[in-house]
């Protein structure tokens, strides 16, 4: 009904769709040596673009989704993306941890795809490694947070504000493993 915004949401969510099959073909060929997460999030990153078999309607969809009115079409998308990524890789996060992951990854994910549609180098080499630069950059954040939880000072200072977060939980779909979609949340 809304014409372009319409097909560039249908053509994202099949993105997303070619990204779990795609996964889930990895899972299978592997040689079944655990990834750290950190892999495993780049790798999934990693193959969401490169299921795009057109770059030029991913870049026509982003310009779309830059006008104010869809704006929030283009968010929901990117958290949607995120979302998927965690699910397929087995998150269980039912607390504050469920937004903050989809969060992060939310601009890691959306930072590269912006990256990637100015990218000429060769099999997008320079694309792969401006993800590597940005997943570690989140990891030194999550190495800057454990150095501040074993600070007895800082950790009774955070305290309050983690006792806050602690309250608050995952929409009561992902509590309750009733995803929209028929997604499943692992247990």
């Amino acid at each position: 009904p809304r014409g372009a915004v319409d097909l560039a949401v249908a053509f994202h969510k099949r993105g997303d769709d070619a990204m779990v099959a795609a996964l889930a073909e990895l899972d299978k060929a592997s040689d079944g040596a655990p990834l750290r997460y950190r892999d495993k999030v780049t790798r999934a990153v990693r193959t969401r673009l490169e299921v795009v078999k057109d770059r030029e309607a991913v870049r026509r969809g982003t310009t779309l989704f830059a006008l104010p009115i869809y704006a929030p079409d283009g968010a929901k998308l990117i958290w949607g993306t995120s979302d998927r990524i965690w699910t397929v890789l087995g998150d269980t996060a039912r607390d504050f941890n469920w937004y903050s992951k989809r969060a992060t990854l939310s601009g890691v994910y959306s930072s590269t795809v912006l990256y990637w549609l100015g990218d000429d180098s060769l099999d997008h080499q320079a694309t792969w490694e401006f993800l590597d630069r940005r997943i570690e950059d989140v990891m030194r954040f999550e190495k800057t947070k454990a150095k501040v939880r074993e600070n007895p000072l800082l950790k009774r200072v955070f305290a309050g504000p983690e006792k806050v977060l602690g309250s608050i939980r995952a929409p009561r779909a992902v509590r309750e493993n009733d995803l929209p979609g028929g997604w499943t949340a692992p247990r």
